[in-house]
Protein backbone atom coordinates (compact mmCIF):
# COMPACT_ATOMS: atom_id res chain seq x y z
CA UNK A 1 0.00 0.00 0.00
CA UNK A 2 1.39 3.47 -1.35
CA UNK A 3 1.38 6.19 1.53
CA UNK A 4 -0.40 9.25 1.20
CA UNK A 5 1.16 12.14 -0.07
CA UNK A 6 2.63 14.33 2.43
CA UNK A 7 0.45 17.65 2.69
CA UNK A 8 1.34 21.03 1.47
CA UNK A 9 2.57 22.91 3.70
CA UNK A 10 0.84 26.45 4.86
CA UNK A 11 4.27 27.88 3.47
CA UNK A 12 4.57 26.41 0.63
CA UNK A 13 0.74 26.84 -0.02
CA UNK A 14 1.01 30.72 0.32
CA UNK A 15 3.92 30.59 -2.06
CA UNK A 16 2.26 29.10 -4.76
CA UNK A 17 -0.74 31.46 -4.25
CA UNK A 18 1.64 34.45 -4.67
CA UNK A 19 3.30 33.11 -7.57
CA UNK A 20 -0.05 32.57 -8.97
CA UNK A 21 -0.98 35.76 -8.71
CA UNK A 22 2.19 37.50 -9.92
CA UNK A 23 1.60 35.41 -12.77
CA UNK A 24 -1.94 36.65 -13.39
CA UNK A 25 -0.74 40.51 -12.39
CA UNK A 26 1.42 39.62 -15.14
CA UNK A 27 -0.98 38.32 -17.50
CA UNK A 28 -2.81 41.28 -17.29
CA UNK A 29 0.34 43.75 -17.51
CA UNK A 30 0.74 42.06 -21.00
CA UNK A 31 -2.81 42.29 -22.31
CA UNK A 32 -3.11 46.17 -21.01
CA UNK A 33 0.04 47.09 -22.92
CA UNK A 34 -1.35 45.39 -26.15
CA UNK A 35 -4.29 46.95 -25.32
CA UNK A 36 -2.61 50.70 -25.15
CA UNK A 37 -0.15 50.14 -28.23
CA UNK A 38 -3.06 48.80 -30.25
CA UNK A 39 -5.04 52.02 -29.48
CA UNK A 40 -2.53 54.35 -30.01
CA UNK A 41 -1.54 52.76 -33.31
CA UNK A 42 -6.02 53.62 -33.89
CA UNK A 43 -5.31 56.80 -32.62
CA UNK A 44 -2.79 57.62 -35.35
CA UNK A 45 -5.31 56.43 -38.19
CA UNK A 46 -7.55 59.23 -37.68
CA UNK A 47 -8.57 59.69 -41.37
CA UNK A 48 -8.91 55.45 -41.67
CA UNK A 49 -10.89 55.43 -38.49
CA UNK A 50 -12.98 57.98 -38.96
CA UNK A 51 -13.41 58.77 -43.17
CA UNK A 52 -12.86 55.17 -44.03
CA UNK A 53 -14.86 53.43 -41.70
CA UNK A 54 -17.26 55.29 -39.21
CA UNK A 55 -18.28 57.71 -41.33
CA UNK A 56 -18.44 55.35 -44.14
CA UNK A 57 -22.15 53.95 -43.29
CA UNK A 58 -24.11 57.39 -44.20
CA UNK A 59 -22.43 57.68 -48.15
CA UNK A 60 -24.50 55.89 -50.78
CA UNK A 61 -20.88 54.45 -52.08
CA UNK A 62 -21.11 52.26 -48.62
CA UNK A 63 -20.83 48.36 -49.61
CA UNK A 64 -23.90 47.80 -47.80
CA UNK A 65 -25.96 49.70 -50.01
CA UNK A 66 -24.69 48.43 -53.17
CA UNK A 67 -24.94 44.77 -52.38
CA UNK A 68 -29.18 45.28 -51.31
CA UNK A 69 -29.35 47.42 -54.24
CA UNK A 70 -27.87 44.61 -56.63
CA UNK A 71 -30.11 41.82 -54.46
CA UNK A 72 -33.02 43.70 -54.72
CA UNK A 73 -32.96 44.19 -58.69
CA UNK A 74 -32.71 40.38 -58.63
CA UNK A 75 -35.63 39.77 -55.92
CA UNK A 76 -37.54 41.99 -57.82
CA UNK A 77 -37.79 44.20 -54.67
CA UNK A 78 -37.52 47.68 -55.20
CA UNK A 79 -37.46 48.46 -51.34
CA UNK A 80 -34.11 47.09 -51.06
CA UNK A 81 -32.35 49.47 -52.82
CA UNK A 82 -31.97 52.15 -50.01
CA UNK A 83 -31.12 55.49 -50.63
CA UNK A 84 -29.08 56.45 -47.59
CA UNK A 85 -30.63 59.62 -45.47
CA UNK A 86 -28.48 62.67 -45.59
CA UNK A 87 -28.00 64.37 -42.52
CA UNK A 88 -25.04 66.59 -40.58
CA UNK A 89 -22.94 65.88 -37.70
CA UNK A 90 -21.84 68.68 -35.61
CA UNK A 91 -19.64 69.14 -32.81
CA UNK A 92 -21.30 71.45 -29.94
CA UNK A 93 -18.39 70.52 -27.58
CA UNK A 94 -15.02 72.19 -27.07
CA UNK A 95 -13.44 68.96 -26.61
CA UNK A 96 -16.33 66.85 -28.81
CA UNK A 97 -13.72 65.73 -31.67
CA UNK A 98 -10.94 65.09 -29.79
CA UNK A 99 -12.81 62.79 -26.91
CA UNK A 100 -15.02 60.84 -30.05
CA UNK A 101 -10.90 60.56 -31.80
CA UNK A 102 -9.70 58.73 -28.05
CA UNK A 103 -12.81 57.13 -27.58
CA UNK A 104 -13.24 55.39 -30.85
CA UNK A 105 -9.20 54.61 -30.77
CA UNK A 106 -10.23 52.95 -27.64
CA UNK A 107 -13.05 50.96 -29.03
CA UNK A 108 -10.98 49.95 -31.96
CA UNK A 109 -7.68 49.11 -29.84
CA UNK A 110 -9.71 46.38 -27.73
CA UNK A 111 -11.12 44.68 -30.87
CA UNK A 112 -7.86 44.77 -32.47
CA UNK A 113 -6.22 43.22 -29.19
CA UNK A 114 -9.06 40.83 -28.42
CA UNK A 115 -7.34 37.44 -29.61
CA UNK A 116 -3.90 38.65 -28.40
CA UNK A 117 -6.06 38.92 -25.02
CA UNK A 118 -7.99 35.44 -24.85
CA UNK A 119 -4.56 33.88 -26.03
CA UNK A 120 -3.33 35.48 -22.64
CA UNK A 121 -5.97 34.45 -20.48
CA UNK A 122 -5.60 31.16 -21.73
CA UNK A 123 -1.74 30.79 -21.71
CA UNK A 124 -2.76 31.44 -17.34
CA UNK A 125 -5.40 28.91 -17.14
CA UNK A 126 -3.79 26.14 -19.51
CA UNK A 127 -1.32 25.25 -16.16
CA UNK A 128 -4.61 23.58 -13.95
CA UNK A 129 -6.07 21.99 -16.65
CA UNK A 130 -5.79 18.31 -17.39
CA UNK A 131 -4.73 16.90 -20.41
CA UNK A 132 -8.04 15.85 -21.86
CA UNK A 133 -9.21 19.82 -20.90
CA UNK A 134 -6.54 20.81 -22.92
CA UNK A 135 -7.29 19.00 -25.87
CA UNK A 136 -11.28 19.72 -25.94
CA UNK A 137 -10.37 23.07 -25.84
CA UNK A 138 -7.96 23.05 -28.55
CA UNK A 139 -9.04 26.09 -31.14
CA UNK A 140 -10.97 27.82 -28.36
CA UNK A 141 -9.30 30.87 -28.69
CA UNK A 142 -9.41 31.20 -32.09
CA UNK A 143 -13.29 30.16 -32.15
CA UNK A 144 -14.10 33.25 -29.47
CA UNK A 145 -12.27 35.43 -31.86
CA UNK A 146 -13.46 34.89 -34.38
CA UNK A 147 -17.21 34.58 -33.25
CA UNK A 148 -16.67 38.45 -31.83
CA UNK A 149 -15.68 39.78 -34.98
CA UNK A 150 -17.56 38.18 -36.61
CA UNK A 151 -20.65 40.09 -34.55
CA UNK A 152 -18.51 43.34 -34.90
CA UNK A 153 -18.46 43.00 -38.86
CA UNK A 154 -22.46 42.00 -38.52
CA UNK A 155 -23.28 45.58 -36.62
CA UNK A 156 -21.11 47.34 -39.14
CA UNK A 157 -22.35 46.37 -42.19
CA UNK A 158 -25.87 45.22 -41.35
CA UNK A 159 -26.95 46.75 -38.37
CA UNK A 160 -25.18 50.20 -38.09
CA UNK A 161 -26.47 50.93 -41.76
CA UNK A 162 -30.11 50.11 -41.22
CA UNK A 163 -29.79 51.88 -37.86
CA UNK A 164 -28.48 55.08 -39.48
CA UNK A 165 -30.69 55.29 -42.48
CA UNK A 166 -33.74 54.98 -40.37
CA UNK A 167 -32.66 56.58 -37.48
CA UNK A 168 -30.64 59.56 -39.49
CA UNK A 169 -34.22 60.13 -41.65
CA UNK A 170 -36.29 60.26 -39.06
CA UNK A 171 -38.97 63.21 -38.21
CA UNK A 172 -41.46 63.95 -35.89
CA UNK A 173 -42.25 67.28 -38.44
CA UNK A 174 -41.07 68.72 -41.90
CA UNK A 175 -39.71 71.98 -39.65
CA UNK A 176 -37.68 69.67 -37.25
CA UNK A 177 -34.32 69.08 -39.07
CA UNK A 178 -31.44 66.55 -38.11
CA UNK A 179 -28.55 68.11 -37.02
CA UNK A 180 -26.85 64.86 -34.77
CA UNK A 181 -24.26 65.44 -32.37
CA UNK A 182 -20.41 63.51 -33.58
CA UNK A 183 -20.75 62.10 -30.06
CA UNK A 184 -24.14 60.23 -30.49
CA UNK A 185 -23.31 58.89 -33.58
CA UNK A 186 -19.78 57.67 -32.81
CA UNK A 187 -21.34 56.26 -29.76
CA UNK A 188 -24.52 54.75 -31.12
CA UNK A 189 -22.11 52.68 -33.79
CA UNK A 190 -19.48 51.79 -30.74
CA UNK A 191 -22.16 50.46 -28.76
CA UNK A 192 -23.52 48.57 -31.07
CA UNK A 193 -20.77 46.93 -32.46
CA UNK A 194 -19.58 45.97 -28.80
CA UNK A 195 -23.11 44.39 -28.06
CA UNK A 196 -22.95 42.57 -31.67
CA UNK A 197 -19.96 41.59 -30.84
CA UNK A 198 -20.48 39.65 -27.25
CA UNK A 199 -23.74 38.52 -28.39
CA UNK A 200 -22.11 36.34 -30.96
CA UNK A 201 -20.53 34.68 -28.13
CA UNK A 202 -23.75 33.01 -27.44
CA UNK A 203 -22.32 29.37 -28.67
CA UNK A 204 -19.13 29.90 -26.11
CA UNK A 205 -21.65 30.83 -23.12
CA UNK A 206 -23.94 28.10 -23.67
CA UNK A 207 -21.42 25.47 -23.89
CA UNK A 208 -19.54 26.94 -20.83
CA UNK A 209 -23.35 27.04 -18.99
CA UNK A 210 -23.89 23.02 -20.49
CA UNK A 211 -20.94 21.79 -18.60
CA UNK A 212 -22.01 23.32 -15.45
CA UNK A 213 -25.09 21.75 -15.85
CA UNK A 214 -26.99 25.38 -15.61
CA UNK A 215 -28.60 24.82 -19.09
CA UNK A 216 -29.91 21.63 -21.19
CA UNK A 217 -30.68 21.37 -24.42
CA UNK A 218 -34.27 20.31 -23.36
CA UNK A 219 -34.46 24.03 -21.78
CA UNK A 220 -33.26 25.37 -25.18
CA UNK A 221 -35.56 23.56 -26.95
CA UNK A 222 -39.02 24.39 -24.84
CA UNK A 223 -38.32 28.13 -25.15
CA UNK A 224 -37.38 27.89 -28.90
CA UNK A 225 -40.52 29.97 -30.29
CA UNK A 226 -39.91 33.07 -27.27
CA UNK A 227 -36.62 33.16 -28.81
CA UNK A 228 -37.52 33.55 -32.61
CA UNK A 229 -40.36 35.70 -31.50
CA UNK A 230 -37.89 37.94 -29.59
CA UNK A 231 -34.96 37.87 -32.40
CA UNK A 232 -38.14 39.18 -34.98
CA UNK A 233 -38.93 41.83 -32.65
CA UNK A 234 -35.58 42.95 -32.03
CA UNK A 235 -34.85 42.67 -35.82
CA UNK A 236 -38.31 44.97 -36.17
CA UNK A 237 -36.75 47.78 -33.92
CA UNK A 238 -33.49 47.72 -35.85
CA UNK A 239 -35.11 47.91 -38.95
CA UNK A 240 -38.14 49.51 -38.62
CA UNK A 241 -39.50 49.09 -42.60
CA UNK A 242 -42.22 47.62 -43.93
CA UNK A 243 -39.76 45.48 -46.28
CA UNK A 244 -39.48 41.85 -44.45
CA UNK A 245 -36.03 41.30 -46.63
CA UNK A 246 -34.59 43.80 -44.52
CA UNK A 247 -35.85 42.23 -41.28
CA UNK A 248 -34.63 39.09 -42.43
CA UNK A 249 -31.13 40.05 -43.10
CA UNK A 250 -31.02 40.73 -39.29
CA UNK A 251 -33.42 38.25 -37.79
CA UNK A 252 -31.75 35.02 -39.63
CA UNK A 253 -27.79 35.56 -38.42
CA UNK A 254 -29.11 36.01 -34.93
CA UNK A 255 -31.47 33.19 -34.86
CA UNK A 256 -28.92 30.91 -36.30
CA UNK A 257 -26.46 31.84 -33.67
CA UNK A 258 -29.38 29.97 -31.13
CA UNK A 259 -29.71 27.28 -33.16
CA UNK A 260 -25.77 27.06 -33.00
CA UNK A 261 -26.04 27.26 -29.59
CA UNK A 262 -28.64 24.26 -28.80
CA UNK A 263 -26.94 21.91 -31.43
CA UNK A 264 -23.26 22.84 -29.11
CA UNK A 265 -25.29 22.15 -26.04
CA UNK A 266 -26.59 18.86 -27.34
CA UNK A 267 -23.10 17.79 -28.01
CA UNK A 268 -22.05 18.67 -24.69
CA UNK A 269 -24.75 17.29 -22.76
CA UNK A 270 -25.14 14.21 -24.57
CA UNK A 271 -21.38 13.51 -24.22
CA UNK A 272 -21.59 14.40 -20.18
CA UNK A 273 -24.09 11.36 -20.37
CA UNK A 274 -22.04 8.91 -22.08
CA UNK A 275 -19.40 9.58 -19.58
CA UNK A 276 -21.71 9.71 -16.86
CA UNK A 277 -23.15 5.87 -18.17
Amino acid sequence: MKDDPLPVSEKERELTFWEHLEELRGTLWHILIAFFIASIISFSFKDVLFNDILLAPKSKDFLTYQVLCRLGSWLSTPSLCIEPTEFQLININLAGQFTSHMNISLVAGFILVIPYMLWELWRFIKPALTETEIRNSRGAVAITSFLFILGALFSYFIVAPLMINFLGGYNVSPSVSNQIALTSYVGSITLFTLLMGLLFELPVLVLFLTKIGLVTPQKLKKYRKHVAIGILILAGIITPSPDIFSQLLVAIPIYSLFELSLSVSSRIYNKKKEMAG
